[in-house]
């Protein structure tokens, strides 16, 4: 008869196992990248050959000094920081709205939101594009940015972490004479940091990895961003069309940026989260 020590024992071990194996299942597509970039042509093509046989480190050298891909990664990093900076602030001062003021329809404004969230984003393209068209902003970095300035779901998130936020701590402020602005700089937002840490860190990738939009209302190759560069001058009839190695090499390139801004948001978000558990408990 098992022991509660080695019932314990059990599940642990085997949480560990469970969460090995979808370890494996999800750096697998990684690792497999990464060797085939540093395999020649004829390595990638056969199968039998998992590693290669001497790494060429030149794939990357020819991607990154030899093709357009930084002006790519450029311009898909501009495009995100922006963009997720204007998200962040009007995701801010909507959910403050929607979560700590108090005026009429206010329950009818956020579930027009959440209606407008439901609408596929396909859908909202034809339109977007006309205003764009109109404004004179297509093929830009500003019509990319402006078609992108508000984001649902950070409306969605942010408000509900800014309900979290204890009312006796607002209303000590309010007592204190605080602008709303202050209340939602010096208050609100600290206690929210993790929602808003994740909110951009989730935001950053959507907008690094965009490819249907901007491939829609942008055609000159030196405003294209990764996704569309990576497909247009590594695989569609580009120079290294046929060069799988090549695609690799500069897919890996493409992917150390998302790996930064996670390992830097992590940390924010750890941080974050203990520093309010405290607060909160």
């Amino acid at each position: 008869m098992t022991t509660a020590l080695e019932r314990r024992r059990l599940s642990l071990w085997t949480r560990i196992a469970v969460l090995t194996l979808f370890g494996v299942v999800m750096v697998f597509p990684f690792a497999w990248m990464i060797l085939s970039s540093l395999k020649t042509k004829a390595e990638l093509m056969d199968t039998s050959a998992f590693f290669p046989a001497a790494p060429q480190w030149s794939n990357y050298v020819q991607a990154a000094l030899h093709s357009p891909l930084p002006r790519y990664v450029w311009n898909s990093v501009f495009i995100s920081v922006l963009t997720v900076a204007y998200q962040l602030v009007s995701g801010m001062l909507f959910a403050y709205a929607m979560a700590i003021m108090t005026f009429r329809g206010r329950g009818m404004l956020f579930a027009l939101v959440l209606v407008s969230y439901m609408i596929p984003s396909a859908a909202t393209y034809i339109p977007a594009y006309v205003v764009l068209s109109r404004m004179r902003l297509l093929d830009t970095f500003a019509g990319l940015v402006v078609s992108n300035l508000v984001s649902i779901f950070g409306i969605f998130l942010l408000r509900q972490a800014f309900m979290q936020v204890p009312r006796p701590m607002i209303e000590s402020a309010k007592l204190d004479r605080a602008s709303h602005l202050q209340i939602l700089l010096y208050v609100v937002c600290p206690l929210a940091k993790p929602s808003l840490i994740s909110f951009a860190l989730i935001s950053s990738i959507a907008c690094y990895n965009n490819y249907m939009w901007p491939s829609l209302i942008t055609n000159a190759p030196e405003r294209y961003l990764v996704s569309q560069g990576l497909r247009h001058f590594f695989i569609e009839g580009g120079a290294y069309g046929t060069d799988w190695a090549m695609v690799m090499a500069g897919s890996a390139l493409t992917v150390m940026p998302l790996l930064l801004v996670f390992a830097f948001a992590q940390n924010g978000l750890l941080s974050g989260i203990s520093s309010t558990a405290g607060i909160k408990g």
